[in-house]
């Protein structure tokens, strides 16, 4: 067995660890608690009413549902989980289906019934996230499919991206896209070159998903069918929309994680109710429905003939439904086979409307956070594959410990970007941050190589308003010496820091002082807080809602308060980080994770403040390069030092 065999068998046997590490993290989670837990968690909508009920595609029911209580609590809902809808009447009874809809206190569940079970009127009804298994079988299948590929197109491919066979390139030449910039035209010129492979490296700022755009756009001129995949339904979203705005004929498949009209019209659904026939769909799902209705008004009692007349009409119904499927199926063909690019996340390239079709380009934007056999899944129906990332920023989620010491978090993007020395451009010119608080990341991830753009290379805060003093684009406040201990909380495994969140916060409130937003201003000013764990962040929310100013910014969603992970991708003008960690040990827990650092970093626009205890960080390498960093350019700060001066 060759060595890439043996790596994608390990990588199989790693999905499965996961697998199982996920279904008893979510049962444990899920089914273990009570309605009101799984609501606080996310997993539950309760109670639901019915609100419209449909036929969808195979004659299954299609149901709208309207919370009607706690209509402001978050959730994990998303187009495409799985999903049940249950009864909380007695013994619990539910319907499976998976959510192809969502508004703000709507879902849409398309169920796997033809008719919908008489217990959906006792009681109340409630909708639970499951597990999710599809995802696992189709990355199942598409690990099956790439081990045993021989003499295929996706066997070359595979042996390509995995370092066997070096890559091919034309000498096609192509003349500079004037609205790029250098190494940006660099990159799309090699994607137009590559006869296999060629990657994006993107790091933050730099004009990533605008690159992207444009290959994909000359890709275009020689091409007739792409398909532009991404992990999350966001990223697709936006290069739906952009391709859209570029005038592309681009087909959504799957349902947008946001609404807009760009992207609503751009969807298979949008797109098969404007085709010409659909008017006859419709009217054969509307002349079914009424069959159904008169089938069900007989009840329990009734005689030979009333049997024979509601066997007439479920059999009318069924075949008035498979009459409008073939249609609907020949209009879908219709769309999909004229559509330019077709977009969805990577599990959804694996969609019945589209599984059968070949592309002659895949695209897979953030291939850097995407799990491999996750990867595989579109590339497997690709004659060439372009990926786009930062290897450099976070990685995929793995919750199994096991699976990620296997090796499971190691994505298709790096292992190609490493053993395949000439495949990838890297974009070296960033429009998002001052020098200043570009220059760590860059001597650390990129090796010096990125340089700011003029028009944001000193851009602070007293570029946006006079109200602040010029300078200090970045500071580090630190807190070594004077006692802010970190706090274990046991409860949530979790850990705050009390004082060190209060400094932040008056930092900030100090900040903004003399600062009133005037008309001149286009754009309001935003601020994001990050913290590493859940229990501080938990703190500063809820010092955020005692704190006036604060909670006035929070309310008109100028200031938010969060995690990492929910600033990837994003940015804002000024970024506030508390590093939490703070013991007699030195310990500094997933602050280790110097790529999740370097997504927080570089967030920020005009202003990057962190606080923290530097004798706790300088014991890992990253952070005591940091400290030395920002006293070279004389961005150091003491807590006492600070407290003088916000006196």
């Amino acid at each position: 067995m060759s060595e890439i065999l043996y790596e994608l068998k390990q990588v199989q046997e790693l999905l499965k660890i996961e697998q199982e590490e996920d279904r008893q993290q979510y049962k444990l989670k899920s089914m273990k608690s009570t309605i009101t837990e799984r609501k606080e968690m996310g997993f539950c909508w309760y109670p639901v009413v019915i609100v419209k009920e449909e036929f969808g595609f195979g004659n299954k029911v299609v149901i709208e549902l309207e919370r009607t209580k706690d209509r402001d609590q978050l959730h994990l809902f998303q187009t495409g989980k799985a999903a049940s809808l249950f009864s909380n009447s007695g013994e619990r009874q539910s319907i499976s289906g998976v959510i192809v809809g969502l508004r703000r206190n709507k879902v849409l569940l398309a169920t796997n019934k033809e008719d919908l079970p008489d217990w959906i009127e006792d009681g109340r009804l409630g909708i639970d996230l499951t597990f999710d298994e599809m995802s696992y079988r189709e990355m199942e299948i598409a690990m099956k499919k790439v081990i045993e590929a021989y003499k295929t197109r996706l066997a070359e491919l595979r042996d390509i991206l995995l370092g066997d066979v070096a890559p091919q390139f034309t000498d096609e030449q192509m003349e500079d896209i004037s609205s790029l910039n250098e190494s940006q035209n660099e990159a799309v010129r090699k994607i137009v070159q590559a006869k296999d492979v060629a990657i994006i490296h993107g790091p933050p700022g730099t004009g990533k998903t605008t690159t992207l755009v444009q290959a994909i756009l000359q890709t275009l001129l020689t091409q007739k069918r792409l398909l532009v995949t991404a992990p999350s339904n966001t990223a697709v979203d936006l290069l739906t929309e952009k391709l859209a705005n570029e005038g592309v004929n681009v087909t959504r498949i799957g349902n947008p994680s946001r609404v807009s009209d760009v992207l609503l019209e751009h969807t298979l659904d949008a797109q098969v109710m404007a085709h010409r026939s659909y008017k006859n769909l419709k009217e054969y799902r509307k002349t079914a429905e009424e069959y159904k209705r008169m089938a069900n008004q007989f009840k329990r009692k009734f005689g030979h003939e009333e049997r024979a007349q509601r066997q007439f009409f479920k059999s009318e119904s069924r075949r008035l439904l498979d009459e409008a499927d073939r249609i609907e199926e020949y209009i879908s063909e219709d769309v999909l086979s004229n559509a330019q690019v077709i977009t969805c996340t990577l599990v959804g390239a694996a969609n019945r409307a589209i599984r059968h079709f070949e592309y002659d380009t895949v695209f897979i934007d953030e291939a850097a956070q995407a799990l491999e056999p996750a990867c595989w899944i579109p590339i497997s129906r690709a004659k060439r594959v372009v990926l786009a990332g930062d290897h450099c920023q976070l990685p995929p989620t793995v919750k199994s410990f096991e699976a990620e010491k296997g090796g499971l978090g190691k994505t298709l993007f790096e292992k190609c970007i490493e053993r395949q020395q000439n495949v990838g451009v890297m974009l070296k010119t960033q429009y998002r941050m001052h020098h200043h608080i570009m220059q760590f990341s860059n001597e650390q991830f990129y090796h010096g190589e990125l340089k700011a753009d003029a028009s944001v290379h000193d851009s602070d805060l007293s570029h946006y308003s006079k109200a602040f003093a010029p300078g200090l684009a970045v500071e580090f406040v630190d807190t070594a010496g004077c006692g802010y201990n970190e706090v274990d909380r046991e409860e949530s495994q979790s850990s705050a820091n009390p004082e060190e969140a209060n400094l932040l916060l008056n930092h900030l409130v100090h900040l903004l002082k003399d600062y009133t937003p005037t008309e001149e201003e286009q754009e309001p000013l935003r601020i994001g807080v990050i913290a590493p764990y859940r229990a501080q962040i938990n703190y500063l929310e809820d010092r955020v809602e005692h704190t006036p100013l604060l909670h006035e910014l929070k309310l008109k969603r100028e200031l938010s308060v969060g995690t990492v992970d929910s600033f990837q991708g994003q940015e804002r003008d000024i970024i506030y980080i508390s590093m939490t960690r703070s013991n007699d040990l030195g310990e500094i827990g997933f602050l280790a994770d110097i790529r999740r650092m370097n997504v927080a970093m570089t967030r920020a626009k005009k202003k990057l403040v962190i606080v923290g205890d530097s004798a706790t960080l300088s014991q890992h390498p990253f952070y005591a390069d940091f400290i030395t960093y920002v006293e070279s350019i004389n961005s150091y700060r003491s807590v006492w030092e600070l407290t003088e001066l916000m006196e």
